[in-house]
């Protein structure tokens, strides 16, 4: 249950695209990327400039594929992932594993890393996940971090306030430097699980374990106190230092927008792993696939929150075009009407950086934004449906948003039909269908698709 492994899976699916041309990991492959973004398929890059390693991108860039890496259906998606975070479970620890093949001197320069934008500070990795211990080896944490690559042996990493940063300060209290080991090229459920937020000191890589039904197997690095997948393709041990800083950024954030230049921590890489013919994995910043690992931990809470105040919850969206991180569409079932708001205040409560939510009724698909503007367009009147909330907490990723405090107004959208009111006048009116009217209209899409 590798990363390795689930190319092969979707290359025997005809889901990769080889490219054989060459291309430079400045700007090019990044361009390539952003034009196959929406739901298409695997991108192998089999010919880097001055690069002997190939670059693999868009893995993650559906859901289904996402599914498929974890062998549920898309209905099943959200209850996978609760029920991983509520039993992780501890990996294997093996002393050897293909990652261990080549074992050398650090050089960033030698790896394919990607410059993505115009405005990048410089080449960026966006598909790592870092392991770090506390330094009394009693909380793990992996996490998904950028890092800006500063020459040969260093990068610079954004720690946002979360469980890492504080893995940090707390290392930085002891004025010692804070062991970490940085991975790429890693199963979908490791990245998924490294994606969410389980409370601190539950180890991610326990919950990739359950995703992966106890087959995660972890190697121990060789010159840091911290741990790896044994199938990764490549690991970077390193040290986050307690002192050195360095500016990071501009870089383009989940939103497409550049997220500003700050100070942050200084990485030093002293050593390097990786398999004999390693790929380097890759992943646009704002695109499809960084949108779907950021949110559907986090529709996964909106689910199990919702699913507190109502009788049924059918769906969660944290939909593309709201960054998969500001804008939620929920379908429910209500018994009374008031279900829908207490619906809206469960979803914002869950997801603080959600800005915009909108509550639809259960025959609404939320993943086709069309019929969700018709249930607004329908089914919601703004003196009586619309909730705001002033001045609370939201995302500092929301450009209209106070970028210091992340102080914004959010918007609730109850746009399920009233039960006053007859069911008959929120209907959608249906067409009835025969076999033969459905034969015939396959038959003659098959015409228009040979002429074109």
């Amino acid at each position: 249950m590798s990363f390795r492994s689930f190319l092969e899976q979707m290359e025997g699916k005809g889901e990769v695209l080889h490219i054989k041309d060459e291309v430079s990991q400045n700007f090019e492959i990044a361009y390539i990327m952003k034009r196959f973004d929406n739901n298409g398929p695997i991108l192998s890059f089999d010919k880097v400039e001055d690069m002997e390693t190939r670059v693999i991108a868009n893995v993650c860039g559906t859901r289904r594929r996402i599914c498929e890496a974890l062998g549920v259906s898309s209905n099943q998606l959200h209850q996978r992932l609760l029920e991983a975070l509520r039993s992780p479970k501890k990996p294997r620890i093996v002393d050897d594993g293909p990652v261990k093949e080549v074992i050398e001197e650090p050089d960033l320069l030698r790896i394919p890393i990607l410059t993505h934008f115009e405005r990048d500070a410089g080449p960026y990795v966006t598909a790592a996940v870092v392991h770090a211990k506390s330094l009394d080896e009693n909380v793990e944490n992996v996490s998904i971090h950028r890092l800006q690559v500063l020459d040969e042996k260093h990068f610079a990493i954004r720690l946002v306030p979360r469980h890492l940063y504080r893995l940090w300060q707390m290392a930085k209290e002891a004025e010692t430097d804070l062991d970490v080991a940085i991975s790429i090229g890693v199963h979908p459920a490791v990245m998924l699980a490294a994606a969410s937020s389980p409370p601190f000191g539950v180890c991610e890589f326990d919950v990739a374990n359950n995703l992966l039904n106890d087959s995660l197997r972890l190697i121990k690095c060789k010159f840091v106190d911290a741990y790896a997948p044994a199938d990764a393709e490549l690991v970077l041990e390193g040290r986050i230092s307690a002192s050195k800083e360095a500016l990071e950024g501009p870089f383009v954030d989940v939103t497409g927008t550049y997220d500003i230049q700050r100070k942050q921590p200084v990485v030093e890489i002293v050593n390097v792993m990786h398999r004999e013919d390693y790929v380097y994995q890759a992943l646009l910043p704002s695109g499809t696939e960084h949108k779907l690992l950021m949110g559907l931990p986090f529709e996964a809470s909106i689910y199990e929150a919702v699913s507190r105040v109502v009788p049924k919850v059918y769906a969660v969206n944290l939909s593309i075009g709201g960054g998969g991180w500001l804008h939620a569409i929920i379908s429910i079932e209500k018994q009374v009407d008031g279900d829908a708001k207490n619906a809206l205040l469960a979803a914002f409560a869950a997801h603080p950086s959600l800005k915009h939510a909108v509550v639809v009724d259960s025959d609404i698909d939320v993943f086709d934004l069309t019929a969700v503007e018709w249930a607004i367009a329908t089914r919601f009147q703004a003196d009586e449906d619309l909730l705001i909330i002033e001045n609370v907490r939201g995302s500092t990723l929301d450009s209209s948003a106070n970028q210091e405090t992340g102080l914004t107004t959010k918007m609730g959208i109850d746009a399920t039909r009233p039960l006053t009111k007859p069911y008959e006048k929120f209907e959608k009116a249906r067409i009835p269908v025969s076999k033969r009217a459905e034969e015939l209209v396959q038959k003659l899409h098959g015409v228009q698709a040979s002429k074109s």
